[in-house]
């Protein structure tokens, strides 16, 4: 080991980029300790983990509980000791209570104990982001002396923000960056992070390792692409997305400062592929950190229920993944030979529950009640509110998560019903727009995703993609005799929702004045359903829920 204060030459730093789970104090400490050993096994000086690992991230409102904070605290201090084998110097996140403040912080472990305490200054506050609610907000932070080595360690937001946090530690003599990080995934965020962390390289003239958490919490999917970016601008190295992976850089001092050269070059998915392997991600993570054993959903033979049943025994293997069709009268011969055979080129298990019985059933058991009415919507939603309860009773009897399947487009305009369809533990595709459904399920029927369990080949049937979608809950329904075509539906709603457009915006854009009007309706007449819906994976900028708060009770509408 280097001797203390003195000037390496080389720096060996290895990058944790490792899947913790929110609460388990001692399982992240035990894979902490597993990466550790793999960082000394491939000679690292400084191993880097990433924001908040030993608690998981976000811990939300466990910080709040003392005896959380005290499991952190001692769970760091453990580890502290095992750096007393002249082994990897550590840097971790944990939150910690000072007095009566409590901190998103970092320690350094080197030598057997605690060398230095760093806490986030800046506390993000928007979108996903609540951390003002929980943390305090720490002093500007000066660089640690690691083993001669004047390092500085701002902490996620600290590099996404204005407060001068990277400048302050230059100023102060550090000579290189390491930033732990909880940056979770939407379409294109790889480009955003490098961009973030280049505008840091640029103002402080240092190098800058960025270090990003994997895995699915809840909503979240934190898709890892770690990297490190040289003072000079060029890429130093690029981690994969979305695998797990203790990675080794070594920097050289030079008369410039740090570089880093010849690092991993991992590839980066292009969007199509990262969506699925994000939705993939935040199912496999969600049923397994869950302690569910499989799952079950109603497989209809359209297009949402296809992708999800392929997300599903890509996430979690066949065997693990029950699928069951739940037809009534209006049910087409085409749907259950689609169905079946969507069930049959996954290799999932496939049943069929009849729904004709029960729904006579509540219609005859209502009769007296809706004597006098016409028949509509609410019979059709009898039919929703069956097959709902059939799969909430199949999981119930066998323990099977319910993975529901209405995609972001239904979601938006509430075509769904509560207590029917919308039944369910979580739904992997509830951020995706019905388009997106459809790209990705010709993208996944020519490729297997890496870490797929599920088989290659065709695994939606192409006529599940050809045909007009419908919930098939009278003769000859379609999709689109409630609502606009999917093209034109999905580019007013990511105005509406995503890009916060005014009505008169997206007239301008093409659209049709009172179609706009109507579909901004629905989206706000439809929040209350959305409330009471599974989570499932975000994979927009702003998904329903944690990004977008819009109150139930809301007689607001954009009129210009």
């Amino acid at each position: 080991m280097t001797a203390p204060n003195a000037a390496p030459s080389t720096l060996r730093i290895a990058v944790a980029q490792l899947n913790p789970t929110v609460g388990d104090v001692a399982g992240n400490l035990a894979k902490a300790r597993e990466a550790r050993a793999d960082a000394a096994r491939q000679g690292a000086d400084l191993l880097l983990f990433t924001e908040l690992f030993i608690s998981g991230y976000p811990p939300e409102d466990l910080v709040l509980k003392p005896a959380f904070l005290k499991a952190c605290l001692q769970a760091v201090e453990r580890f502290a000791a095992d750096t007393a084998d002249g082994g990897p110097g550590v840097v971790i996140g944990f939150p910690r209570q000072a007095g009566a403040l409590r901190h998103n912080s970092i320690a350094v472990l080197d030598g057997g104990k605690i060398i230095a305490i760093r806490d986030k200054v800046d506390l993000p506050n928007y979108g996903e982001f609540d951390e003002k609610r929980v943390f305090d907000a720490g002093a500007m932070p000066g660089p640690v002396n690691f083993r001669g080595v004047r390092i500085g360690i701002p902490i996620c937001e600290d590099i996404w923000g204005e407060l001068g946090v990277c400048e302050t530690l230059k100023e102060s003599g550090a000579e290189i960056l390491l930033s732990p990080n909880g940056s979770p995934y939407y379409r294109g965020k790889v480009d955003v992070r490098h961009q973030v962390v280049l505008k840091q390289v640029i103002e402080t003239d240092l190098p800058m390792i960025y270090a990003n958490q994997l895995g699915g919490q809840d909503e979240l999917v934190f898709d890892g692409a770690s990297f490190a970016f040289n003072a000079d601008k060029s890429l130093a190295f690029q981690m994969s997305q979305f695998e797990e992976a203790v990675a080794i850089s070594e920097w050289r001092r030079g008369e410039e400062g740090w570089t880093a050269e010849n690092g991993l070059n991992s590839r980066i998915p292009e969007s199509d592929e990262a969506d699925y392997r994000a939705c993939m991600l935040g199912l496999r993570d969600y049923v397994n950190k869950n302690g569910f054993k499989n799952v079950v959903l109603g497989l209809s033979g359209g297009i949402d229920s296809a992708i999800c049943a392929a997300l599903a025994v890509d996430a979690l293997g066949e065997e693990r993944v029950r699928t069951v069709m739940l037809p009534y009268r209006y049910t087409s011969q085409e749907s259950l030979k689609d169905a079946e055979a969507c069930a049959k080129a996954l290799g999932c298990r496939y049943d069929t529950v009849a729904i004709e019985e029960p729904v006579e059933g509540f219609l005859n058991a209502l009769s007296d009640a809706f004597e006098g009415t016409e028949s509509g919507i609410t019979e059709e939603n009898l039919q929703s509110r069956t097959r709902g309860t059939i799969l909430m009773a199949i999981s119930n009897k066998f323990g099977s998560m319910v993975a529901t399947t209405g995609n972001k487009s239904e979601m938006s305009v509430g075509y769904a019903t509560l207590y029917g369809d919308m039944n369910g533990g979580f739904n992997p595709i509830k951020d995706l727009y019905k388009m997106q459904v459809y790209a990705l399920s010709r993208w996944r029927n020519g490729v297997v995703p890496p870490g797929a369990l599920g088989p290659s080949g065709e695994v939606i049937p192409q006529n599940i993609i050809d045909k007009a979608p419908s919930a098939e809950l009278r003769p000859n329904q379609t999709d689109q005799d409630s609502l606009p075509p999917y093209p034109v539906l999905d580019d007013i709603l990511e105005c509406l929702v995503e890009k916060e457009m005014s009505t008169e915006e997206i007239v301008a854009r093409g659209h049709d004045e009172p179609t706009v009007h109507r579909v901004e309706h629905l989206l706000y007449i439809a929040e209350y359903k959305r409330r009471q819906s599974a989570p499932g994976v975000k994979i927009t900028k702003k998904n329903f829920g944690r990004d977008r708060r819009y109150p139930i009770t809301n007689r607001f509408r954009d009129r210009g």
